[in-house]
């Protein structure tokens, strides 16, 4: 069903929704799935392949673009991009603190596991075979859309004409224990880095953490900011510029002689770190590697227990990156209503598997994958391990860009040169 047509300057936009089963192995709940259909005004009566976004996360919506910067606009000079909201997102039956309150632990629970990578390529494909006239498409995977990318080529890749993955080939045989031990030290180089081009900030974030540990700071929506909930921001480091972002946030760290902080500096703190836009993102970062036997088990907590650098009265302060652990669900408002369902999630002993490993052995649809080799979210060992072990897939090894290169048209450009030198891409569509 399109819902609305309209031209933002640059871009002419079409709105799709679809119902979907909310578990595709029963259609009886449907929830809805939202797709954003965009197109250069120019060539919007041409017969153009589509190029399907698939956006970072989890829990992440797709852009709302406001002009033709970055890869977009490189992509629409022979594309169709399709900018699909992926279930519980933005416009698709978006889940929050609402939703979740309905629902009992294992009711919740339950209804989250219907929102990973396996139900998010069921909604693609039903998309691309109903709305988009069954015709091939290539998809483009930011991140966690790597993983989908790679749930893509193991359960459809009779839909898949290419595949550009930035940043995001996920572990085939995915541990979250492991994907932790990897990340922590790539985060403790990350802090290493900030602390040398801001030495004086090593003093600033001291007092600031030594004055949060009285526990009497309070943020805007009234939840204490605790010092934890401050190392959290340091998920911003594995992206550009997330340095300077932290920078500018600290320079306005200061207590008045009463001990209060500046009201900006905690408005800044509380929209980086309430994870009210993207209460998925938190919930479930630790399930997107439930695939088999095995429960997730808090892993990132786990881990942090054997790295005492990170603790909160460790200095200089180390902050995290892309970590959920079991307090943000009890300290952080919006995440207090998935707090038991989440528990439960932890707790599962086996999930679906997402990866079909001979079938990516085997793979003939290109794939081209930008792996950034200090990315601190998805470490480029295990990227480049699996990229060996699948077909037609090409890899371009960078330390240029930080997680989020994407945005930078010739990261796309790239790709798409590695496609053409497989035979893929508009040639072939």
């Amino acid at each position: 069903m399109i819902t609305a047509t309209y031209t933002v300057p640059g871009l002419r936009m079409r709105e799709h929704v679809e119902e979907v089963p909310l578990d595709w192995s029963d259609p009886r709940e449907t929830i809805k799935v939202f797709a954003r259909e965009v197109v250069d005004p120019a060539r919007d009566g041409d017969d153009l392949p589509c190029l399907l976004f698939l956006q970072g996360g989890p829990g992440g919506k797709s852009p709302r673009p406001l002009d033709r910067s970055g890869w977009l606009g490189r992509a629409l000079e022979t594309y169709r991009v399709i900018l699909l909201d992926q279930r519980g997102t933005g416009r698709s039956s978006r889940i929050d603190g609402r939703v979740m309150s309905a629902l009992g632990p294992k009711e919740g629970a339950d209804y989250l596991a219907h929102f990973r990578a396996d139900s998010i390529v069921a909604d693609a494909e039903h998309l691309r075979t109903t709305v988009f006239g069954g015709r091939r498409w290539s998809t483009l995977g930011q991140s966690y859309g790597g993983f989908l990318t790679l749930r893509y080529l193991s359960a459809a890749p009779e839909g898949l004409t290419a595949c550009y993955v930035t940043g995001g080939l996920p572990a085939l045989n995915p541990d979250a224990a492991e994907v932790y031990r990897r990340t922590y030290p790539r985060v403790a180089a990350k802090n290493a880095e900030f602390y040398r081009r801001y030495p004086h900030h090593a003093e600033t974030v001291g007092r600031l953490a030594d004055r949060l540990a009285e526990g009497d700071v309070l943020l805007p929506d009234g939840d204490v900011l605790t010092v934890r909930r401050l190392q959290s921001l340091g998920i911003d480091f594995g992206m550009k510029p997330g340095y300077e972002r932290m920078h500018w946030l600290l320079e306005e760290a200061v207590p008045d002689a009463g001990g209060a902080l500046p009201d900006t500096f905690l408005h800044q703190v509380l929209t980086r770190s309430s994870y009210a836009d993207n209460p998925l993102f938190a919930a479930l970062q630790e399930s997107i590697y439930g695939s088999g036997p095995g429960a997730t088990a808090w892993a990132a907590q786990r881990e942090r227990a054997r790295h005492p650098a990170f603790a909160e009265d460790a200095r200089p302060l180390l902050f995290t990156g892309e970590m959920m652990y079991p307090w943000m669900f009890e300290e952080i408002r919006a995440l207090r209503p998935f707090r038991a369902a989440v528990e439960l999630l932890a707790e599962r002993p086996a999930w679906p598997p997402l990866y079909d490993l001979d079938r990516l052995a085997a793979n003939e649809v290109p794939v081209a994958a930008a792996v950034y080799f200090d990315d601190m979210y998805v470490d480029s060992g295990l990227q480049l391990d699996t990229a060996s072990r699948m077909g037609n897939t090409k890899v371009w090894v960078t330390n240029e860009y930080e997680h989020d290169g994407v945005y930078d048209e010739r990261v796309f450009t790239r790709l798409a040169g590695l496609v053409r030198e497989m035979g893929g891409g508009i040639s072939g569509e």
